[in-house]
This record gives structure tokens, sequence and C-alpha cells, in this order.
């Protein structure tokens, strides 16, 4: 049986459990918060970005999680600057194109700011420009593709959580914590 941990990774941390960059001081690594030899994340998560990564030790399900051609949802929650018009919306809804090509179309709504722990550092704060949470959901995974998608329809990305991936959440997880889930279960 495969073993599968659920992991909050906080912003500012790297999804490998190595830094090999020649920047100066080592940055944080999942291996500041993972001691379990043998699992590896499935599928990445940028520096800057939060939320859910899942790790495995099943080289099956972890292509199963990550390759766009199993089409496993994935929910961000995602604090955007400006105000999202209903054009805007339908856009990502459609899919919009890129500079790497089409993406599929995403479910996506506007939604009241969520309870979420501090970002540190926090997300910058200008009077003068309104923001917006949207709950976004894709079934493919391309280098920073919500951050490029919102982007895309004039929506910077300030934030960005990754809440869910399939059937799995963040809820009840604080940022740097882990769960190893329980084993005997055939997952995905």
């Amino acid at each position: 049986m495969a073993r599968v941990v659920l992991f909050n990774k906080p912003f500012g941390v790297l999804s490998q459990f190595t830094d090999k960059s020649m920047e100066g001081s080592p940055r944080p690594t999942l291996s500041t918060y993972i001691d379990m030899p043998g699992v590896y994340p499935a599928g990445r998560l940028d520096r800057d970005s939060e939320g859910l990564m899942v790790l495995t030790d099943d080289g099956r399900l972890q292509s199963r999680i990550s390759s766009p051609k199993f089409k496993q949802p994935k929910t961000y929650l995602v604090q955007v600057e400006g105000t999202p018009s209903k054009d805007q919306l339908a856009a990502l809804r459609k899919g919009v194109t890129l500079k790497d090509g089409p993406t599929r179309p995403a479910k996506v709504q506007q939604i009241d700011a969520p309870a979420l722990w501090e970002r540190d550092p926090p997300v910058r704060f200008r009077k003068s420009v309104p923001d917006a949470w949207l709950r976004l959901t894709i079934t493919e995974g391309r280098n920073r593709q919500v951050r490029r998608m919102t982007a895309h329809v004039g929506l910077p990305c300030l934030r960005l959580v990754r809440w869910s991936v399939g059937e799995w959440s963040l809820d009840g997880l604080a940022p740097g914590q882990s769960l190893l889930l329980p084993e005997g279960r055939s997952w995905i």
C-alpha cells in the first residue's frame, strides 16, 4: 500500500527536498518540515504559493495526481487585484490561450474572503486598488498556470493557496503541518 502525506506548504518554501540554487543562504525546503525517506511530491507548488501538497512513495499514484492526462482536479483560493467582471470570469471558464497554448476550461467563482492564516510576509495592501477572492479549479497543472490565467484576463494574482487535490484538502492542516494518511486504502 502506498504511503500518502498531505502537507500545507507555507509561503517561501521550495516544493523539493533540497535547494540546488547557488543563491547565498539555503532556502527552506520540504526537508525542513518532512522527515520521511522515500516519499516525493506529486506535482509542484511555486515558492510564492501556499497550500496543499501531496507526497507519496508510489510512482503510479504520483503520476495519476500530477499528469494532466488524468485530469485530477486541483482547487485554488486566489486573491486577485481588481474586481472580476462577468466577462473575465467567463473567459476563465471557457479557457484562455497562454504562450504555451490554450488551457482547459476552469471552474471559477468569486467568493468572500476565506478564513485563512496570515501570510508571512503579508500581501501588499493598496487602498486605491480593490481586491477579490476566487475559487478556481483546473484539471491540468502547467508552470504558474493559475497566476498566468488570472493575469491574462486582467486580474493579477496577489495570493495563491492550493486548497485541494482530488479528494484531499487542507481542511484542518495549519501551515507547515503534515498528515500521514492511514494505510490500507487504494487512493484515487
